[in-house]
């Protein structure tokens, strides 16, 4: 199979992958109609970083190294599960405060790094990703990779990721969905910080079923 075969096979496996729902899903859509647009692009932004050091270890084999080790593995769960307790924590803490205007979101230009880093650790917070991108590269990457493959992987794999949670931004911070979020926000944020602190308590659970079996 040729180099852009290959590519093209990887982009569509990923998107599959991506466009699950999940914590990343979640904060980004939330960000982007609690906010506004250019802080849920901010947090797309993000996303793809996040994505981008996962697929970089996995090509460097940090999943070899985590199936392994278990303890390493375990630890990165808990962490992980921790980060989205305490974001679904401060979610639902927020679920009574009004929002600020579109405009006054837009402006706070300081608050977007923010946005990014909450993508960044949203997306890091969840080590079976890189596991997947192991999955998917060992499942489909030849032999002896080209150079210019492993090169070119990293970058697409950023394109793909926000670029997705790009469409999901841009769509979810339109008027409409503003609207109806800002009618039921409280119990909005109430379940979505419910969804968020289970995401990461099934982490949690995960590190320690694996380090009792």
């Amino acid at each position: 199979m040729s180099t852009p075969a290959v590519l093209l096979a990887i982009i569509a496996t990923l998107l599959v992958g991506v466009v699950s729902p999940g914590p990343s899903f979640l904060l980004v859509s939330r960000i982007s109609v609690a906010q506004s647009r250019a802080h849920g692009l901010a947090a797309a932004v993000g996303m793809g970083l996040g994505g981008t050091v996962f697929a970089g270890l996995a090509l460097l084999g940090l999943a070899a190294l985590l199936s392994q080790i278990a303890w390493l593995d375990s630890i990165l769960k808990l962490a992980g599960g921790l980060y989205l307790i305490w974001l679904g924590i401060r979610i639902w803490q927020g679920a009574t405060e009004p929002l600020p205007s579109v405009d006054a979101a837009s402006a706070q230009d300081g608050t977007l790094l923010r946005s990014v880093v909450f993508g960044l650790l949203t997306q890091l917070s969840n080590p079976k990703t890189a596991v997947f991108y192991a999955s998917v590269f060992a499942a489909m990457l030849p032999a002896s990779p080209p150079a210019s493959l492993l090169i070119a992987l990293p970058p697409l794999v950023f394109a793909v990721e926000a670029g997705w949670y790009a469409i999901v931004a841009l769509s979810l911070s339109a008027p409409y969905p503003r609207k109806l979020y800002l009618r039921a926000k409280p119990w909005a944020d109430r379940l979505a910080g419910t969804l968020m602190g289970l995401l990461g308590l099934r982490l949690i659970l995960d590190a320690v079923g694996a380090r009792r079996s």
